[in-house]
Formats: structure tokens, sequence, C-alpha cells
């Protein structure tokens, strides 16, 4: 059995990209996490020890956001860095950020990046 915690839809106000107007006004982005889990424990238990608790991945997240960075990429790699350090039950995952409405010549209604581990 493969185990997994979705947190779809985090909305977030934050201050990246490589166009200096970006760093003064900044933008919408959404998050999405799947983090695989091997949670088959909790199942049985109905304890939270055996888990991981999303409210605490949600904070560790929301405080990434608020540090600006350039690159999506950087933004992705700190989120995943982070993760795996502080929750080692997270065995892998897939995260995908997204910025609404990039400062691109055309109708855009998001950029993104996708990072599966």
């Amino acid at each position: 059995m493969k185990t997994y915690i979705h947190i779809n839809r985090m909305h977030f106000y934050a201050y990246h990209g490589i166009d200096p107007q970006e760093n003064i006004v900044g933008n919408n982005y959404i998050v999405d996490l799947k983090l695989y889990v091997p949670f088959e424990p909790a199942m049985r238990s109905d304890s939270l020890s055996n888990t991981v608790n999303y409210a605490n991945v949600y904070k560790e997240i929301a405080v990434i956001m608020s540090t600006p960075s350039r690159l999506l990429e950087n933004v992705a790699g700190r989120i995943i860095t982070t993760l795996q350090a502080r929750f080692p039950k997270i065995k892998g995952g897939e995260l995908s950020i997204y910025k609404e409405t990039p400062p691109i010549s055309g109708k855009i209604d998001s950029v993104g990046v996708i990072v599966e581990w």
C-alpha cells in the first residue's frame, strides 16, 4: 500500500522573481504538495505520532514562501530540503509552485515548477 498526504492549493502572497518590480509589489502563489508518507500505523492507531502533522508542514512552507528568491526552482529546492530535514517520515513526494498572472507579455494565468522526489 502506498499512502500520501495531499495539501492542495495553499495560497501565499510573496516576493519571488527576477524582475525588480516583483520584489516590490509581489504576487499571488499557489503551492500543491503530495507527500509520500507510510502512515499505515496511523490508520490503525489513530495517533498523530504515526504520521506527519500537515499543519506543521504548512507552517514550514509559509516561512519559506515569505523569504524572497529570484527563481521558483530555488523556492522548490528550499521547501523540499526543509521538509526532508524536519519530517523524517516523508519518503518522497511531488511539489508544484505556481505564480499567478506572471509579468510576461500575453495572457497567462500562471507559470510554475513541478518537482517529484
